[in-house]
């Protein structure tokens, strides 16, 4: 995918920024709201640029809506205390602080995250917290990735695990598979699909009627997964950020 740069369109009296990207993957536009990157209009290649401004306008209600929803993300996120709730594998976690004095280690005790950090530590619980996920992302996303990959009899060269700003997953040319971490947040089930989808895309590059029977056939219930990841991309994209530096 590549960046042909920025543009800007007035709805309803409100100027928006949008980015416009090239894709050999897809034969359609393609318009996607992210909290940390917003709008960006994606076209296939061959695809007259002008005709952009009129498919904005004609989505106006749902571009503003989306952007409403997000603008919150602009505050600060919230800095996490002993006794809150965490989200992993789309269940609840009770976070457990303690400070012993002597450890920095993350443990899961049935529906609690026991965190152990040293008596003067107060500032890398984020820190320890986003560690631990990416550990627990790396291991578990491999080996569904794995299983996934023998049951569907798809093969994949490479799983990498990343903090990706705009996407759940992505699949490269040369079959390489790239993860959010935070994906670790979601349900199992809604884990499998976004794994699904990245290993269909070995076979077919682009979302065609022919990539979607693949998903289908071993996901059948993608739209509704596909529908979790979008309802709740906003709470998780928020959680485990990192406070903004304070200065003396």
């Amino acid at each position: 995918m590549t960046v042909v740069g920025q543009k800007h369109i007035t709805l309803d009296g409100q100027t928006i920024t949008y980015t416009i990207k090239r894709s050999q993957r897809i034969k359609g536009i393609r318009i996607e709201i992210r909290p940390q990157t917003g709008v960006a209009v994606v076209v296939p290649r061959a695809f007259d640029n002008g005709q952009i401004p009129e498919m904005l306008k004609s989505k106006k209600r749902w571009i503003l809506s989306r952007l409403a929803k997000y603008s919150r993300l602009q505050i600060p996120p919230a800095e996490i205390r002993d006794g809150d709730d965490v989200p992993f594998l789309g269940r609840e976690l009770k976070l457990v602080i303690m400070k012993d004095g002597n450890t920095c280690a993350v443990k899961l005790d049935g529906s609690s995250l026991v965190v152990s950090l040293k008596s003067t530590d107060d500032g890398h619980l984020t820190v320890l917290l986003r560690m631990w996920y990416r550990f627990q992302s790396e291991h578990i996303l491999k080996q569904k990735a794995a299983e996934l990959s023998r049951k569907l009899g798809i093969k994949y060269n490479r799983l990498t695990v990343r903090t990706q700003r705009t996407r759940w997953g992505s699949c490269s040319q040369k079959g390489n598979l790239n993860f959010n971490w935070k994906l670790i947040m979601a349900p199992e089930r809604v884990i499998e699909y976004v794994i699904t989808h990245e290993l269909a895309h070995t076979k077919e590059m682009n979302h065609s009627k022919q990539f979607w029977q693949v998903v289908t056939e071993h996901c059948p219930d993608w739209r509704e997964c596909r529908r979790w990841l979008k309802q709740n991309e906003t709470q998780l994209a928020m959680t485990l950020e990192m406070q903004p530096s304070r200065r003396e």
